[in-house]
């Protein structure tokens, strides 16, 4: 038995918000303790704060990537990364005019149950 999987078709995760979401490994493929995911956020995206219990790594492949982390502002761009901690209140959003691509790491896996969005207009 081969001790290696390799991922050709990643899990497309539908959205309504025009951003590009595509599960490489996580709970769409039975992996609980990670997900990493590619992801294309068009110009003037954004989505509700959130309170997850997961950490998240964000490795930005093109363009900008606006994030809100307890009330302080920080912008990546292209080659940076961060990891945000468990319990941050955070805010993701692309303000910018070009799209953002970058690579999602979530420990453990990201899930709608353990990502605790706010809902809109809540600040």
């Amino acid at each position: 038995m081969k001790k290696f999987k390799i991922q050709q078709t990643p899990f497309v995760v539908p959205t309504t918000d025009g951003k590009l979401i595509e599960e490489h490994w996580g709970n769409s493929t039975g992996n609980s303790g990670i997900s990493i995911a590619h992801m294309v956020a068009p110009p003037g995206w954004s989505e509700p704060h959130q309170t997850p219990e997961f950490d998240e790594f964000t490795l930005i492949v093109s363009g900008k990537k606006q994030f809100e982390i307890d009330g302080e502002t920080v912008i990546l761009e292209k080659g940076q990364s961060i990891m945000i901690e468990k319990g941050a209140r955070i805010r993701y959003s692309n303000p910018f005019e070009q799209e953002c691509e970058y690579i999602s790491i979530c420990l453990p896996a990201f899930s709608m149950e353990s990502v605790h969005r706010e809902e809109e207009g809540v600040d």
